[in-house]
């Protein structure tokens, strides 16, 4: 937890290898899922400061390159699309949507095969086949959480930069508030990071690595257990792909708040670009959606937020409005869905409870 811009708690809960009994520490490395939207919306945003793009450009002529099959009809719609869209998720594509509503990132195999690329499918090649869908529905006309556009500011990032997204990435936002240690994550067990949590499924038969058994997304991979090879985290890296440690995230925080606490990687103008003009997401339009963040005015300042969840990981990052900072990481999603919503109450009412905090600044005592 952050107050004020300084690190004043952080702790490890439960095990991050169960079978072993090792306790997770303070700054263990986690997937962190869908909080990996605001990393690359920071990315977008130093794009828009360094004067190479603009909320508002069309994205069509940045991905020319990722043709669709041959013969495929490319949906015209795709030429409205703007690099606001997809930061706010109002591009056109709903995964919800009944009768045939899907996350193309979640079908590695589909997607190669339609285009005749390698299995399992990179985020290019996911694009490549998704030019080949028709939208769901006018971009701009409404707000559906959408990991395929974030995938697609990935490869604005790589095109813009010249730099692959992780490097990019971690040259321009990450190393510069120092959260060196977060990578982009990787699919197998074998390739786990050093310091990076086991991932488990306590809502499945046999707690751990042991369930349930899907087939690999790696061709001739066999059965593997969901979390370490149900989904290819490699293409995942722009939406969901990046590990990191509760230290390290509120590093990123306190660099993209618009706090004069800790110093800012974007001048306010552009911090406020990046939380600005979102779609409306909740009753009354009391939040919105807008640049990778889930945003609630308040008492003259704003919430902001982001979660994340996938098999074996469950995730969120909070600034509040009265200058507090918060993370809580695990490498665990029980089944039914309703974890998030606790674990945020829970986090805000342990905050409301307390009623004097250290002055100690924490930082330093973590890599």
């Amino acid at each position: 937890m952050l107050r004020d811009g300084k690190l004043i708690y952080a702790r490890g809960f439960g095990y991050a290898d169960v079978e072993n009994k090792t306790p997770v520490q303070p700054d263990a490395l986690f997937r962190i899922a869908s909080v990996s939207k605001p990393v690359t919306s920071a990315a977008i945003m130093k794009l828009v400061e360094e004067g190479k793009l603009r909320l508002d450009d069309r994205v069509a002529p940045l991905i020319a390159h990722l043709t669709p099959a041959p013969g495929a009809t490319v949906d015209p719609r795709w030429e409205q699309i703007t690099i606001r869209h997809l930061l706010n998720h109002t591009a056109g594509w709903d995964r919800d949507k009944p009768n045939g509503g899907f996350d193309p990132m979640f079908r590695p195999a589909i997607a190669a095969a339609a285009v005749n690329a390698p299995a399992p499918a990179s985020a290019e090649t996911v694009i490549r086949y998704m030019k080949g869908m028709p939208l769901d529905f006018n971009p701009g006309e409404k707000h559906v959480y959408s990991n395929f556009g974030y995938a697609i500011l990935g490869r604005v990032i790589e095109r813009l930069s010249g730099m692959s997204y992780e490097e990019y990435v971690r040259a321009r936002v990450l190393q510069p508030v120092g959260a060196n240690r977060t990578r982009v994550g990787r699919t197998r067990i074998s390739e786990a990071l050093a310091d990076e949590v086991k991932y488990y499924l306590p809502g499945e038969a046999g707690l751990g690595l042991s369930g349930p058994l899907v087939p690999s997304v790696f061709p001739g991979g066999g059965m593997v257990p969901v979390n370490y090879g149900g989904f290819y985290v490699e293409a995942m890296d722009s939406h969901g792909g990046w590990v990191s440690s509760t230290v390290d995230l509120l590093r990123f925080l306190s660099g993209v708040d618009g706090r004069a606490n800790r110093p800012d990687i974007l001048s306010a103008g552009f911090i406020t670009q990046m939380t600005s003009n979102g779609a409306p997401v909740c009753a009354a339009g009391a939040c919105y959606y807008a640049g990778g963040w889930l945003i609630r005015p308040t008492q003259g300042d704003a919430n902001w937020w982001h979660g994340g969840s996938l098999p074996g990981t469950t995730t969120i990052l909070v600034r509040s409005y009265h200058n507090f900072s918060f993370v809580a990481l695990f490498n665990a999603r029980t089944a039914g869905g309703t974890f998030d919503g606790e674990l945020d109450t829970a986090l805000w009412n342990s905050l409301a409870s307390v009623t004097a905090f250290p002055t100690h600044d924490l930082f330093s005592t973590f890599r």
